[in-house]
């Protein structure tokens, strides 16, 4: 079963279907009742829930009459004790009430498209598309006659900080969700995600959301385990198959913060560091740690790296009895010629003579 299958076959053929006036009909789809207003979604199950999934299926009323104004929505939540679903009649164009969560919220476009105004902004989601928004984000959805399906998933904080602390995400994207999602309290942010030009992403991140989905479902034995699981998966497909777009200052905090991780990844590892090991360890290509590198510091990458190692040899021959030979290996160069030129360049004089000065 497909997640597109899966998604139709719990939206549409539960036979418990809630009133339309039913409680909890305005927490799984509210539509708009104020333009000034605005809601703060809680998490809407138990602590000992940490995920949850609403699915919400689009199309028209009646299928016979396509070109009628009126649509439905089908939708239900899942882990729930009784499975069921909840139908809203709507005309097309409509929005939901304005609203944030106090939760992470990751959206997929399972078919069609889904379009959110986010920070006063109208964003179009295509199919395979992916929305996180953070928990102070104001937003709200159109609903719109053509059919679509949509995934949301409702992650409550401690388990996201938990997924992030896994390191499955690229450093790149921890940091920075790290930074604009959880730290930031009061910046709000989102991250659209798009498939890179590979077409296999999107395939395993279906495969991971449905079995996610089912396992909510079912809700059977060790499912809390086996979802948290499923979700580092996804977060892991996410930040290294996939791109996400960036506004200007969202641009400039995350190459601060790309350029801190960069930096400090050479500074722990300066002896040995090559530029083709960031690119597999950060998934750039080799041109942009020069260029992040030059744009904070002014030097080149291969400047920048020298900078360093030269620092870690003048520390330890003050700092230490080990021989000028020792040293020189122990910051990375193994031809003590070129360490004595470059050591003289910056500092005037030669590694020995500097240790007696010091």
């Amino acid at each position: 079963m497909t997640l597109s299958d899966l998604c139709n076959h719990i939206t549409t053929t539960e036979k418990l279907l809630l009133p339309p006036e039913h409680r909890l009909g305005s927490r799984l789809v509210c539509p708009e009742y104020s333009k000034s207003a605005h809601e703060v979604k809680t998490y809407p199950l138990p602590p000992s829930e940490r995920i949850f999934a609403l699915c919400w299926n689009i199309g028209s009323a009646n299928a016979a009459e396509p070109e009628q104004t009126s649509s439905a929505l089908r939708t239900t939540l899942c882990p729930a004790p009784e499975h069921f679903c909840y139908q809203l009649h709507f005309a097309s164009g409509e929005k939901t009430q304005l609203h944030t969560h106090d939760y992470i919220e990751l959206a997929y476009v399972v078919e069609g498209e889904f379009r959110q105004r986010i920070l006063g902004r109208d964003i179009v989601f295509s199919k395979g598309d992916l929305c996180l928004i953070d928990k102070n984000c104001l937003h709200q959805d159109y609903l719109l006659k053509k059919p679509a399906i949509v995934l949301f998933l409702g992650i409550a904080n401690d388990i996201f900080s938990e997924i992030m602390d896994e390191t499955v995400a690229t450093q790149k994207i921890i940091s920075f969700l790290q930074s604009a999602l959880l730290k930031q309290k009061d910046l709000q942010q989102y991250l659209h995600f798009r498939p890179n030009a590979d077409a296999a992403p999107a395939e395993e991140l279906e495969q991971c959301l449905c079995l996610l989905l089912d396992e909510l479902y079912q809700g059977r034995i060790g499912s809390h385990y086996i979802c948290k699981g499923l979700l580092l998966r996804i977060f892991r497909i996410i930040s290294t198959k996939y791109d996400f777009s960036l506004s200007k200052e969202q641009r400039k905090t995350m190459n601060w913060i790309v350029f801190e991780e960069i930096s400090d990844y050479i500074k722990r590892h300066y002896a040995t560091v090559t530029i083709q090991e960031l690119v597999r360890e950060f998934h750039f290509q080799e041109d942009y740690f020069n260029r992040i590198i030059k744009n904070k510091t002014g030097l080149t990458y291969s400047d920048y790296v020298q900078q360093i190692r030269l620092e870690h040899a003048e520390h330890m021959l003050i700092s230490s009895t080990r021989s000028v030979e020792e040293i020189t290996e122990l910051v990375g160069y193994h031809n003590k010629g070129y360490f004595y030129k470059i050591f003289k360049e910056k500092f005037g004089t030669t590694p020995s003579k500097y240790r007696k000065k010091g």
